[in-house]
């Protein structure tokens, strides 16, 4: 008995208000003397009090016992929440089955039939009343602050119902939703979760100074990036602070406060969401040794971080920076020992350690990410470009043919199309010699083929941001240049789906969507930096073009299976290397 005792008050301390189970007590009492007035005011009968005490007394007693004994949740979850609007109905019914049955034992009947099958649902309706009442009473409480930052919510589907919601029930919230925007008119005047939709994308400066907001929240994962650069143009012209939710891809669980986070350069210049066939990803590489080159890379790093979550036997990851693969193994494990034998430090320009190894380690499938990819100091250097992206391709698809590994995948560039550069030119021999094992060999050799990545070393992104935290100038080649952009998630996965569906032979080319001003890119940058930073011009410098193309002019592209990927058919490398020395400027590669 004092075991029970001791429960019984340690579940009544864990009530977030005992009040709560008072007030639905009391919507037992107010139900049952209602009830019973009607009833007896329709047989011109009197009221007796004494009669409906004892039942109240019983339902007092059911409601409590079921609150704290039988119902978990009961007054823990936030007032008026789903939880909480469950956790009342369970303790509901568990009490009425001994209200029911009390109002039949006792003589004379406590109450008459009718009268307590009208009250039942009345005092569920007195609860969930008392429950409205309490939670409105908080949300003005939570409006009238001023500790908290009134955010506009661009976005009425699940994304904004989602956030609103956990910025409504997250005590810590930091964020207090004043209007809820969305393009959609039918949307209009709707309430989500107590916020109003006020107006659309053309109603934001308005409705902004209207609520005094602070902030405006992009609640649309799937949003592109065209419009979130609208949407954050129009934003920082009002004076109002952009922030952002995860795109789609980058989701996991229902949405949190923690899932808010600023705008970037990728959600400006690259949130494009791709979809991807995953069965058919898993059948080449699940259960496989899998050998990625350049592992510690850009794109080899992020290239062996989801290889890794689709199971292959082995994931081996090779390149000659051991700093390198010290960051992917770190990133991948959360630790990185470098004791174990599938981090490999080798350069591909040596012929006899690659076939060493591929002898040693029989992959199955191979990504070759390995390459020289600074096309300004590779001018200057031709031959060490040659030495790697050539060179070093050819002992790859020598030692892969070798072996007669199942699939073989060489990134390439879009510098490659039409190639005005020595990176250009040795990725395109890289492409070439590719598709002349693929001749030969009985597994599939394919290329793939895409632009500039956002975020990755050395490229324009990292170089603005350094510039402009130096005070600037910002350096961009000419006005008019355009690049294409992809985030370096969104590539890996084309390259996944390229990897499945490519036939031997045959270049994919990712489409990256349109091509970028770099001079715009320039100007958000800036402007996001809040600072005053001139822009100096320098003038294209040898080998780079004005405009970047993915398919050369003696090129025929296809789509056949993913919308995202064109399938053209390489050219071959000669059977002698040699008759193509005049790509590389006339350089032996021998």
């Amino acid at each position: 008995m004092a075991d029970i005792t001791r429960t019984i008050a340690n579940r009544l301390l864990r009530f977030r208000s005992l009040s709560l189970l008072l007030l639905d007590v009391a919507a037992w009492a107010i139900a049952l003397v209602l009830a019973t007035a009607v009833r007896f005011e329709l047989i011109d009968a009197s009221l007796d009090l004494t009669r409906i005490s004892v039942l109240i007394l019983v339902a007092g007693a059911a409601h409590v016992f079921a609150a704290v004994a039988i119902v978990p949740n009961y007054a823990l979850n936030r007032i008026g929440s789903g939880g909480d609007a469950e956790a009342t109905v369970a303790t509901w019914v568990i009490a009425s089955f001994p209200i029911v049955l009390a109002n039949v034992l006792i003589t004379p009947r406590p109450v008459p039939n009718f009268a307590l099958v009208l009250a039942i649902p009345t005092a569920l309706l007195v609860m969930f009343g008392v429950r409205f009442a309490w939670r409105r009473m908080y949300d003005r409480k939570v409006m009238s602050s001023t500790n908290l930052r009134r955010v506009l919510v661009f976005g009425a589907g699940d994304g904004g119902e989602q956030i609103i919601r956990a910025m409504k029930n997250d005590p810590d919230s930091i964020y207090q939703p004043v209007g809820v925007l969305d393009d959609s008119e039918a949307k209009h005047g709707r309430l989500v979760h107590g916020v109003k939709v006020l107006g659309g994308r053309t109603d934001i400066a308005s409705i902004a100074r209207e609520t005094s907001a602070e902030v405006l929240l992009l609640a649309v994962p799937s949003a592109n990036s065209q419009l979130v650069g609208q949407v954050d143009d129009i934003a920082v012209g009002v004076g109002l602070e952009m922030l952002v939710l995860p795109t789609t891809s980058e989701l996991i669980n229902n949405l949190r406060l923690s899932d808010i986070r600023e705008l970037t350069e990728q959600d400006l210049l690259g949130r494009a969401e791709v979809e991807v066939d995953i069965e058919q990803i898993t059948s080449v590489i699940t259960g496989k040794k899998v050998l990625v080159t350049g592992a510690g890379g850009s794109i080899g790093s992020e290239l062996c971080r989801q290889l890794y979550n689709l199971a292959p036997a082995r994931l081996m990851m090779l390149d000659r920076d051991e700093s390198a693969l010290h960051a992917v193994q770190l990133s991948i494990e959360g630790k990185a020992l470098l004791d174990t034998p599938d981090l490999i430090v080798a350069d591909i320009r040596d012929r006899e350690r690659v076939f060493e190894i591929f002898e040693q380690d029989q992959p199955d499938v191979i990504f070759h990410t390995a390459a020289l990819k600074h096309l300004t100091l590779l001018e200057n250097h031709p031959d060490e470009g040659v030495k790697t992206n050539v060179y070093g391709t050819r002992n790859l698809l020598d030692a892969a043919e070798h072996i007669d590994v199942e699939r073989f995948v060489n990134v390439s560039t879009d510098k490659a199309a039409d190639p005005t550069s020595v990176l250009g030119r040795t990725k395109l021999m890289a492409e070439r010699l590719t598709a002349a094992a693929a001749a030969r060999a009985s597994g599939t050799f394919v290329s793939v083929r895409f632009g500039n990545v956002l975020g990755s070393r050395g490229s324009v992104l990292p170089t603005f941001r350094s510039q402009i935290e130096k005070g600037g100038p910002v350096t961009v080649t000419d006005p008019a240049v355009t690049r294409y952009f992809m985030t370096i998630p969104e590539a890996v996965r084309l390259v996944l789906q390229s990897s499945a569906i490519g036939r031997p032979g045959e270049i994919m080319i990712l489409d990256m969507g349109d091509p970028v001003k770099i001079v715009d890119m320039a100007k958000r940058l800036i402007r996001h930096s809040g600072k005053r930073i001139e822009i100096a011009y320098t003038g294209l410098r040898p080998g780079e073009k004005m405009h970047e193309i993915l398919v050369a002019s003696d090129e025929e592209g296809i789509h056949r299976e993913h919308p995202r990927v064109t399938h053209t058919i390489g050219q071959m490398a000669g059977e002698d290397p040699e008759s193509d020395h005049s790509l590389l400027g006339g350089m032996s590669l021998t």
